[in-house]
């Protein structure tokens, strides 16, 4: 699995995603059941709210290399100040669009 991870641009300078690359090479959380090698193939942010930059960082990935996208928790839960993204759920469904079915969709990390 090559991975392309997009995160909160708000939340970076509070967290260095160390907690989301653990839970990758430990296979755990988001992560348990998955039997093939993960690969942090790229590391990005939203871009800021609302998050449109999401959408062609996570297109240049998959164009480089990258098979799932991954949304950090920081974007979706909130993590780790409980104050998720307003606009998680259509940045997800604009990369979805924009990368196709063939690329893995992966919503948090913790």
């Amino acid at each position: 699995m090559k991975v392309g991870l997009i995160r909160c641009l708000q939340t970076e300078d509070m967290c260095p995603a160390t907690t989301c690359f653990k839970v990758m090479n430990l296979k755990k959380l988001a992560f348990a059941g998955i039997k093939e090698d993960i690969e942090v193939f790229g590391v990005n942010t939203c871009g800021g709210c609302p998050g449109k930059k999401a959408v062609t960082r996570s297109a240049e990935m998959v164009r480089r290399g990258a098979d799932t996208i991954v949304l950090a928790s920081c974007i979706t839960k909130g993590n780790p100040i409980g104050f998720a993204c307003p606009h998680a759920a259509q940045m997800k469904a604009a990369i979805e669009r924009e990368v196709g079915e063939t690329i893995r969709m992966i919503d948090y990390t913790h």
